[in-house]
């Protein structure tokens, strides 16, 4: 390999993958609960808009990670089938690119979890530490 620091290197990359997609994630959520047409209490609309929110907030700061990146991934799945799939096979067509982007984005830190610089990196050191100590 190039350095013996390049394992450190990859987690500025994933530190701000989460924390953008995260936010904008977040911020599609907060349309559908705080927006000019806000979505109806305990709707499909407003339950989306909820786990939008709070999952991206949560996915941002990088705490519990997996199971809210497991979650939200099959609210984008759902969401693609539901909404956008009826439309057209493809989602360039259908309008859905951005429920498979995020679908797929999620599973990716399902799969390989929020990385060094997040709350549960450092929740994990903690334990680590105390475990040791």
């Amino acid at each position: 390999m190039f350095c013996k620091d390049q394992p450190r290197l990859r987690e500025c990359p994933l530190l701000a993958l989460r924390v953008v997609a995260g936010t904008m994630f977040a911020m599609h959520g907060a349309g559908k609960l705080f927006g000019e047409s806000t979505a109806e209490v305990a709707s499909l609309l407003w339950i989306a808009g909820v786990l939008e929110f709070v999952g991206g907030l949560l996915v941002a700061a990088g705490l519990w990670t997996r199971p809210v990146a497991f979650l939200i991934s099959g609210q984008m799945a759902v969401a693609y089938f539901k909404a956008h799939a009826p439309r057209g096979f493809s989602p360039l067509e259908n309008g859905g690119e951005l429920a498979v982007l995020y679908c797929f984005l999620w599973l990716f830190l399902f799969a390989n979890g929020a990385g060094r610089y997040s709350l549960d990196g450092w929740l994990a050191c903690r334990r680590s530490e105390s475990e040791a100590g």
